[in-house]
């Protein structure tokens, strides 16, 4: 009682002028034992905090007998976090503003001010109520985002729990592509350098220090793209935000021309900019070159553009970008995000794969491959490197100036050591190893071939995206909700604003842990769910002229991994690869 009399003193009068014992003797006695005549038994109730204990004493002494008076509980699956307020269950009363101010106002010291109170005025504005109307919009045109509660097992990847750690579903729409969120020798290193540096990084870079884990995994990032240098962030948005926002702010009256379908990320960061924006067709080489024409050769140009486009599938034409670039006086910055780990014989990207046998024989800057064509390159460290963080790479002097200048490196904490560790020992196994990205090519190409067999409408492109085409927004979601509800198969649905309205789908992502039983099932379930719901299938959107690629007649694109590369013959050994080698071991 003692201690928090010493603090309580310091707020209340009465408890200052008397003793621990008088207030005891207050606490403990019932009421008309305990004034013995003096008045303090009327001042002690007025005080916040002897007369709390005294009304539990009181109650104490009138109704020893029975038992304390229990807070109820939710159940559990009401007390799991919802983001949809109308999940909310209706029997827990909301408290009245007034009551919650009456319940405060009780029992004021009368040592004290009573406190201030600021009253409401009926005309301002109401916040609360713009909120809900947001919330009604996208409920009302279907793009509200649900989030499942899915739980990743590490060593049973691409399987993860629910909500309930005994029921168990298979995920087919991982960004971990690889499963290196599972491989042994990151988890082992991520391990020891938590158990030796513990685990944050303490603040900034340029507070709590230029981590020598960092400077490496920067090091090794450069060497990867053949560029000089390389600088660390949070994540991916954060870097290409950060990195274009800063350049084309330095660069004086700085154009930058955008692929109509590049990220949020980038998106963001030429708002943030300032700069004149010119959006050219998606991959379209002639629009771009026709924006290109109307800007003088002398002002600073910067062309944006992705490598692969993660809700599509498709692949820039980098090359012939890289040309155009040169032959009008632009910079280049191309977005590796969807790709780094993914392609190129040491896992660099598209740009690194398209010289595939020169960049593996040769493998660093100056060897005359399409890499080194490319000025700026972005990539991130939480997909098919499996941890988190995102970076750029470029000269020396232009990754000097984001680092000296772009307020998203400068004021954020630093990845913490675990992280940066993990992360570089990922990027030195897929120097190494090509086998992971192999087997997903091969059941990437194995499980477009099934779909394709019962016409269900996949996007067609190039790369390893397996987007299904479902064009409905609340069908989408419906399906997805099936999927998951009555087959145990985790593949969310992809609503505007990420795809354009009509072209929701199913974004399906094969890695190389999944087994071909695991495959069959899908196309299974999709063809019952397709059925079932007289979901539109390739015939049909031909029917209507086509949409998002599908059913258009357009000749199917070549893969950019080559049978040569996988070591395939005709791609006649698809599916045999597949069967046998189709769990990831490491």
């Amino acid at each position: 009682m003692e201690s928090i009399l010493k603090t309580s003193r310091k707020a209340c009068p009465f408890l200052y002028r008397n003793s621990a014992a008088t207030l005891r003797n207050l606490a403990r006695t019932p009421a008309p034992v305990a004034d013995g005549g003096n008045g303090l038994l009327s001042m002690a109730k007025k005080c916040p905090i002897m007369g709390k204990a005294m009304a539990v004493q009181s109650n104490r002494y009138l109704h020893s007998s029975a038992p304390m008076a229990q807070q109820p509980t939710l159940k559990l699956n009401h007390a799991s976090i919802v983001n949809d307020t109308s999940q909310l269950p209706a029997a827990i009363p909301a408290t009245h503003p007034t009551e919650t101010k009456k319940k405060r106002n009780e029992g004021v010291c009368p040592f004290h001010h009573p406190p201030v109170t600021h009253k409401t005025n009926s005309q301002s504005f109401d916040y609360e109520g713009l909120y809900q109307e947001e919330l009604d919009k996208k409920h009302k045109d279907k793009s509200y985002r649900y989030f499942n509660n899915i739980n990743r097992l590490a060593q049973k990847f691409p399987r993860a729990h629910t909500a309930n750690a005994n029921e168990e579903v298979t995920v087919w729409c991982s960004n971990d592509y690889l499963g290196m969120g599972r491989n042994p020798t990151v988890l082992e290193t991520m391990k020891q350098t938590l158990s030796k540096y513990g685990a944050g990084a303490g603040g900034t870079r340029n507070i709590a220090g230029n981590a020598d884990l960092h400077l490496q995994l920067e090091a090794g990032l450069a060497d990867l793209h053949h560029k000089a240098s390389a600088l660390v962030f949070t994540s991916c948005y954060v870097a290409n935000d950060a990195a274009l926002s800063t350049l084309a702010a330095k660069l004086p009256n700085c154009v930058i021309l955008s692929d109509a379908l590049n990220h949020a990320s980038m998106i963001q960061g030429i708002r943030h900019s300032g700069a004149k924006k010119l959006i050219f067709k998606h991959n379209d080489l002639k629009d771009l070159e026709e924006k290109l024409q109307t800007v003088p050769t002398s002002t600073p140009k910067i062309i944006v553009f992705e490598s692969v486009y993660s809700m599509s599938g498709t692949v820039g034409h980098i090359e012939k970008i890289c040309d155009l670039a040169k032959k009008y006086g632009a910079i280049t910055f191309l977005d590796e995000v969807h790709a780094v780990g993914m392609y190129g014989p040491r896992g660099a990207g598209v740009a690194e794969h398209l010289d595939y046998e020169l960049n593996a024989r040769h493998p660093y800057g100056g060897n005359g491959s399409i890499l080194d064509k490319v000025d700026i390159i972005s990539g991130t460290l939480g997909k098919a490197y499996g941890v988190v963080g995102g970076y750029i790479a470029g000269s020396a002097r232009l990754v000097d100036m984001i680092r000296s200048y772009a307020p998203g490196f400068i004021f954020t904490t630093s990845l913490p050591p675990a992280v940066v560790a993990g992360a570089k020992a990922s990027i030195n196994y897929l120097k190494q190893s090509t086998k992971e990205r192999e087997m997903q090519q091969l059941n990437t190409r194995s499980l477009k071939a099934k779909l394709a067999e019962i016409d269900i409408p996949v996007v067609p492109n190039p790369s390893h995206i397996v987007p299904v085409l479902v064009g409905d927004a609340e069908r989408c979601k419906f399906a997805s909700d099936q999927l998951l509800r009555d087959y145990g198969i985790y593949v969310q649905s992809i609503n505007y604003p990420t795809v354009p309205r009509g072209q929701e789908r199913l974004r399906i992502t094969p890695t190389p842990g999944h087994t071909p039983e695991m495959a069959n099932y899908l196309v299974d379930v999709l063809e019952s769910i397709w059925s079932r719901n007289g979901l539109k299938r390739v015939k049909d959107w031909e029917a209507e002229g086509g949409c998002a690629g599908v059913g258009t007649g357009d000749l199917k694109p070549a893969p950019i991994w080559t049978d040569e590369q996988l070591r395939l013959v005709h791609g006649n050994l698809v599916e045999k690869s597949v069967t046998s080698t189709s769990v990831l071991a490491h």
